[in-house]
């Protein structure tokens, strides 16, 4: 299973299913890549309904016929826009042809904006997935949570945090947070996009090396096997 983090919070996974998560290529200044290089997409996870997360989810649902996975009120908007999707809720999960979903807490906004209205889009979660006998926590855009010490039970084999501040969590949160999950690996990402969420990287590298967690720093477009 090939996991490819294409800037910011895009994560792509390929293996039995195509799975991208947070798809915001069009407008993103980190992301190497464009829809049209994508390859087929099964299913679309989003986190919430922020405009740098739902990205361009309508326009690859309807290319390739893909599945939309998010929250209800989320669902509903696309819905609305012809999309396929699956809706769920923060702590529910289910079994999909590729693995199992579960939906976790994070603190954040969810509005979708749309003209010069702001839909109520939910609530913002993070993703715990678990396909081919491995488990990928996304953790969306959050502050710190004591939930995620829960997280630490599930023996999480990689997890993608936020450390870029201002909107998430900041370097030494995530360090916190990493401490709680206990992952096999983890990946930073939302951070860097823009001069706002600047981190510094090395430094949490060095935090969570320290609590002998494996940190890989995934340059968009940069992959890791799973």
């Amino acid at each position: 299973m090939k996991v490819t983090f294409l800037g910011h919070a895009v994560v792509l996974i390929e293996g039995k299913k195509n799975i991208i998560i947070d798809p915001f290529i069009s407008g993103n200044p980190v992301c190497p890549v464009k829809l049209e290089d994508l390859p087929k997409i099964d299913y679309i996870l989003v986190t919430h309904g922020h405009g740098d997360h739902l990205g361009d989810a309508v326009e690859i649902a309807k290319k390739n016929d893909a599945t939309v996975i998010s929250n209800y009120e989320i669902c509903h908007y696309l819905g609305k826009k012809g999309v396929k999707t699956h809706a769920m809720h923060i702590g529910g999960s289910y079994l999909f042809d590729f693995g199992r979903v579960k939906m976790t807490p994070a603190v954040h906004g969810s509005g979708i904006l749309d003209g010069d209205s702001m839909i109520y889009g939910g609530n913002p979660a993070g993703f715990l997935i678990t396909l081919e006998r491995k488990k990928i926590y996304h953790a969306g855009d959050t502050g710190l949570t004591r939930e995620m010490e829960l997280l630490g039970e599930e023996n999480v084999d990689v997890a993608f945090l936020p450390i870029g501040g201002n909107f998430v969590m900041d370097v030494e949160d995530a360090v916190r947070a990493t401490a709680m999950i206990k992952p096999k690996k983890v990946v930073p990402m939302h951070y860097g996009t823009w001069e706002l969420i600047f981190a510094d990287v090395e430094l949490f590298k060095k935090k969570v090396t320290e609590m002998s967690v494996e940190c890989v720093i995934l340059e968009p477009g940069e992959s890791l096997e799973l």
